[in-house]
């Protein structure tokens, strides 16, 4: 990979768990699938462990194939397969982006029953509010129930959010997103996909964002609309994750130069015209160090550098900026759970079943 490739990034393994949660409980088989999707079964057992957003895409077909839902099991009517694709056909002909939300939510309301998504746009500020059904239902019963899964609500709004942005061509900033669950694991993830202000119990579940993107035109056609289908779902977890934090500009700061050049902190502030201590503290909100921006991009430059298999481990050491192998191996291994070797021998052997 060179200094200036596309920052791709890297799915947490706690993600692949969520969407095998349904797919295990209607009795399918799900180290198939995962093998199918090129991700070894045995990378589940490490909390630290990555697989690419590409793996990622492919699970997330293979589980709609299978199972006859994009929604992964987790409303009481399945999403039957091609509904995302029918979505996008119901919305491509709004001219504003306001026209499109709407539409996208009341087709959304016909093929779910459990989880309701509403706009609400109030002067400058907007939001998409979730309300869900069956927890309502189970509430008015007096019957005790647990706030749906976290996964579910993020799932729907990453869902929507993503095809907004794609419909203005241009990630929409969050200003907030909330959720009725309680924090999962999971968070420090949806910093990255959503935004740095998080809320977690909460009587409902959204998303804010500026009320003017509400007007912006549909720059998209039926021509381009293919295209973004074909690179669904990895396109939401990529393309239109959130790019203009402080940590995003640093990682795509360092791309420009090999991990062996990458500054040392002070000298990163003054290229990015701060003072050392301002940078910090800007780091320090949204709850990331500059130790954990090198670590987490040199990880993902790892996973992506290993898939080469006529590169060998020595190399890829060499290409991260490690003078000696041994660092990259204790560092793999603290970052993943697995060591170069063993991460390698795992995708190898799920390529031969994909």
């Amino acid at each position: 990979m060179s200094a200036n490739s596309n920052d791709r990034g890297t799915i947490a393994v706690c993600f692949v768990q969520e969407a095998l949660a349904g797919v295990r409980a209607r009795g399918f088989d799900a180290n198939l699938l995962l093998r199918e999707s090129g991700i070894p079964p045995e990378l589940l057992q490490s909390s630290q462990a990555r697989v690419s957003s590409s793996q990622y895409g492919k699970l997330w077909h293979r589980i709609a194939e299978v199972t006859d839902d994009e929604f992964f099991g987790m409303d009481s009517r399945r999403m039957k397969a091609g509904s995302f694709t029918l979505l996008c056909h119901a919305i491509i002909h709004s001219d504003t982006l306001e026209r499109a939300l709407l539409r996208a939510l009341r087709f959304l309301r016909l093929v779910m029953d459990d989880i309701e998504g509403q706009l609400v746009r109030e002067g400058s500020q907007a939001r998409i509010v979730l309300i869900d059904h069956a927890q309502a239902s189970q509430h008015s019963s007096g019957t005790a129930a647990p706030p749906n899964r976290a996964f579910a609500y993020g799932t729907y709004l990453l869902m929507l959010h993503g095809l907004a942005c794609w419909l203005i061509g241009r990630r929409i900033p969050l200003t907030c997103a909330h959720f009725r669950s309680p924090e999962p694991p999971f968070s420090a993830e949806w910093k990255v996909l959503f935004c740095s202000n998080l809320n977690f119990a909460q009587p409902t579940s959204g998303i804010c964002f500026d009320s003017e993107y509400l007007d912006m035109g549909n720059i998209q056609n039926e021509r381009t609309m293919k295209e973004f289908l074909r690179g669904a779902p990895t396109n939401f977890l990529v393309k239109y994750k959130n790019s203009a934090s402080l940590t995003a500009r640093i990682r795509r700061h360092l791309r420009t130069t090999p991990p062996a050049d990458w500054p040392d902190f002070g000298t990163l502030a003054e290229q990015l015209h701060y003072s050392t201590a301002t940078l910090r503290r800007r780091l320090e909100d949204e709850g990331g160090t500059y130790r954990a921006i090198l670590d987490d991009l040199r990880r993902d430059m790892a996973i992506t550098l290993l898939g080469d298999s006529a590169k060998s481990i020595q190399a890829v050491a060499s290409e991260l900026g490690f003078a000696d192998p041994s660092a990259f191996h204790r560092g793999f291994k603290k970052w993943t759970g697995a060591s170069p070797s063993q991460y390698r021998e795992l995708h190898g052997a799920a390529r031969k079943h994909a």
